[in-house]
């Protein structure tokens, strides 16, 4: 950068000197990224690791399309080069030291405010229960027109900004294990997700020193919303014919899968959450009690997640060997 300034003082450079900084002052020559590279990329203050998918130059300018990885493919966008850094120690460092900083930062906002909080507790708990209802029933929220998409940020900004570092990891390595290996989670899971959301309502309980019953409705809307969206929006292509195998009948999908399919919900209820009628306030409320869940899981993650995925292929091996078929 240097060079091409003094080029530009001495008012001696030709045309084509020229062109060649102007072109160096954008991103025309090489672009940073290649396809198929893993990048961190900054999705609001937070960085996220994502995968580069396509490029292109747009007026002397490298653009990115990312996927990031874990998240709905829904999140995929263009990013220029300024919202990328290269995957090396010194950048995780950095994704982690924001990360902290966040949480932090989220304490203190918090801490400032408790005071004020603590005198409208009654009032706050049963419009919290009321908006646990609307969770579980799923009404449509109403907007007015030009507010669809304030809100719709509003409702990705904590879930998204605010998800554990370690719980996006494991989203990593999920996605990688049945993605790119071609293994699966081992069925029917221990602890099961209804099993995971009755230790959480237990854990709540004992902390509250008592039943919080707008936990016991988000619980429950939750429950409600992974058995539906699990056939629908929560399985990977190569997960589907277990899924046949393993839900038939009256078997609820709560009963038989555990914490990875649980933690894909929580990447999706930014767009489920679009549409739930409740005020952008209360909103914001039914948030913080889910990332409380997912702090629940992160707290957990050692006895809640498998660290070992199951080989499909390998398991029939075994089935079928000598050893195996010994009475």
């Amino acid at each position: 950068m240097g060079s091409s300034s003094n080029t530009n003082t001495s008012g001696g450079g030709s045309d084509k000197e020229e062109k060649e900084d102007k072109g160096k002052g954008k991103d025309s020559s090489e672009p940073s990224f290649k396809e198929g590279d893993r990048v961190l990329a900054y999705h609001g203050p937070l960085l996220y690791e994502a995968k580069v998918q396509r490029i292109e130059n747009l007026e002397d300018e490298w653009r990115y399309f990312v996927h990031y990885l874990g998240w709905n493919k829904n999140w995929d966008e263009w990013v220029a080069n300024d919202r990328l850094l290269k995957l090396t120690d010194e950048n995780i460092r950095k994704q982690q030291e924001l990360e902290k900083n966040q949480v932090v930062d989220k304490t203190v906002k918090s801490g400032r405010s408790t005071q004020h909080k603590l005198k409208g507790a009654n009032a706050d708990a049963k419009a919290d229960k009321d908006d646990a209802k609307n969770l579980v029933k799923g009404k449509k929220r109403k907007t007015q027109p030009g507010t669809e998409e304030k809100e719709k940020r509003s409702s990705e900004s904590l879930l998204v900004s605010q998800f554990p570092l370690t719980l996006k990891k494991q989203l990593v390595d999920d996605w990688e294990n049945v993605t790119q290996l071609g293994k699966l989670v081992k069925l029917p899971r221990s602890p099961t997700v209804d099993d995971i959301l009755k230790r959480y309502l237990e854990h709540r309980a004992k902390k509250d020193n008592k039943i919080n019953d707008s936990y016991a409705e988000i619980l429950k809307g939750l429950r409600c919303y992974f058995d539906k969206a699990l056939p629908a929006m929560l399985l990977y292509k190569k997960e589907r014919d277990q899924y046949t195998e393993e839900v038939k009948g009256d078997i609820s999908p709560s009963t038989v899968y555990g914490a990875e399919h649980l933690l894909r919900l929580f990447v999706k209820l930014p767009e489920l959450l679009a549409f739930v009628n409740m005020e952008e306030d209360a909103l914001n409320k039914l948030q913080q009690k889910l990332l409380d869940i997912l702090k629940f899981l992160q707290k957990n993650q050692s006895t809640f997640f498998i660290s070992v995925y199951d080989d499909r292929k390998g398991g029939q091996r075994r089935l079928t060997s000598p050893a195996s078929l010994q009475c």
